[in-house]
């Protein structure tokens, strides 16, 4: 039976991969749109780890079929269309909702 990870692995994976939405609409929150191949890269810098390639992919398509990022396409007269995301106000309430809940955890440990 293989090892299970240490209580810190585990909540270090929880409270980054897990809830990866939290970072990618707080990046969203301050630089109003991002592509998203640029996220991974903006977590690594701001937070100090780095999601799998296609993992925010994931959460970005599901943040965008729930409501909470939109994402709009632009054209350069040079080089392919891109496609950007910003949060929406859904986004920001559901990010703004949050915040309480991560204060009271850390408060009470």
């Amino acid at each position: 039976m293989p090892l299970s990870k240490r209580p810190l692995d585990r909540l270090k994976k929880s409270v980054t991969q897990d809830n990866l939405w939290l970072y990618i609409l707080n990046i969203m929150k301050e630089e109003k749109s991002v592509y998203a191949y640029e996220l991974n890269r903006k977590i690594e810098q701001r937070f100090g780890f780095r999601p799998g390639n296609v993992t925010a992919y994931l959460v970005l398509k599901r943040l965008e079929l729930d409501g909470y990022v939109k994402k709009s396409r632009t054209t350069k007269s040079l080089g392919p269309e891109r496609t950007n995301y910003s949060i929406t106000p859904k986004g920001l309430k559901e990010l703004r909702s949050a915040l309480p809940l991560l204060r009271k955890i850390i408060k009470n440990i």
